[in-house]
């Protein structure tokens, strides 16, 4: 795949980066390069070659046929099937009309009354402080500690309790049986067989009695003498040229289309040989085609458009003597917007004009 290369001399500086690269010599400052492919080289050959080869022509001689007569089988022998119903027979089934089963009688829960005493408060002691009269003008000497002792405090509590629980008897229901009838095969169905004989029939039909043969006769060959063109001398990545460095950015061709048409217009095509017709024919570089379309209408039908509109520069470029493998084309549709007139934004004609373009850039080879 050719590999667009962008090449500008900020990028060269350093002469022996230079030389290891093969890039231009002597290049002058602000400058930009690009490197071409030198054409080949070709010559005209005249030389006899064989327009019609030489064959074999074949004269079939048809084949010949005589009539046999042949007995043939036109149908085959079979057996009839005769179909003998089943005998029944009425027989009387008893079943269980009602099953037997376990009916349930409850015993009530029985409760016994009950009661227990409680401490409810804890016995307790501990000292005491009483004041007396002592006639002396300091209190503390006149109190007596003392050492009390109160009995604990205990409260009687009713309660009830489970004596028996609830329980249940088993009362058993016997089963309650009847019959029923039904018939039964005696003699099962079967099928007996009856023979049916073949028939047969008398035919004519040709059968080959000479096979067809052929006769050969040999037709030569015919020859016609032409000029081609052949490789004398195979191009190759030679030389340097020098371009505009705006060039190898993408640079806007004022080219205008009908809408959801990628024919080129009168004015659009007179662009075209005044912008890239002259840099095509004046230097050997490549350059690729880039188109854009606004966001409104479907975006893989936008996407498609853009590559079509594209393919109709490099076709009108081709029809102006330009080579094919000169020219990239490239559609974007709608995901290279210049603007925010994205899907669902108003904007008026003039703002979705900018977006509807097609760009131009040199490419290395």
């Amino acid at each position: 795949m050719k590999t667009n290369l962008f090449l500008c001399l900020a990028f060269i500086l350093g002469i022996g980066y230079s030389q290891a690269q093969n890039l231009p010599e002597n290049p002058e400052p602000g400058k930009c390069y690009v490197k071409c492919i030198t054409k080949d080289e070709f010559k005209d050959v005249t030389e006899t070659i064989e327009v019609y080869p030489a064959y074999t022509k074949l004269e079939v001689v048809p084949a010949t046929y005589k009539t046999v007569e042949e007995r043939v089988l036109i149908k085959e022998a079979t057996k009839e099937l005769i179909y003998v119903p089943a005998v029944y027979e009425t027989v009387e089934v008893s079943y269980i009309k009602k099953e037997k089963r376990n009916d349930l009688t409850v015993n009530p829960a029985t409760f016994e009354a009950d009661s227990k005493t409680f401490e409810v408060y804890p016995k307790t002691s501990g000292w005491e402080y009483k004041e007396t009269t002592c006639g002396s003008p300091n209190k503390d000497d006149c109190v007596v500690a003392c050492f009390v002792e109160y009995p604990a405090q205990y409260k009687d509590v009713s309660f009830t309790t489970l004596a028996n629980d609830a329980s249940t008897n088993n009362v058993p229901v016997a089963e309650i049986t009847t019959t029923y009838t039904k018939q039964v095969i005696k003699t099962p169905a079967r099928m007996e067989e009856r023979e049916i004989p073949a028939k047969y029939s008398t035919i004519k039909r040709q059968v080959v009695d000479t096979p067809a043969f052929t006769k050969s006769a040999t037709v030569p060959a015919k020859t016609k003498t032409v000029t081609r063109t052949v490789l004398a001398k195979k191009g190759g990545i030679t030389t340097w040229e020098e371009v505009d460095c705006g060039l190898l950015d993408a640079n806007v061709l004022p080219i205008f289309y009908e809408l959801a048409s990628a024919r080129i217009t009168a004015a659009s095509k007179k662009i075209i040989d005044e912008t890239l017709l002259p840099l095509l024919k004046s230097k050997p570089v490549s350059i690729e085609l880039m188109s854009h379309t606004d966001s409104r209408g479907n975006d893989d039908y936008n996407m498609s458009l853009s590559q079509q509109r594209a393919n109709s520069v490099v076709n009108y470029l081709v029809s102006k003597g330009i080579s094919r493998s000169r020219l990239s084309a490239k559609g974007y549709g709608e995901t290279r917007l210049v603007n925010r007139c994205s899907n669902g934004v108003e904007c008026s004609e003039a703002e979705h004009q900018k977006n509807r373009r097609t760009e131009f850039r040199v490419l290395s080879n």
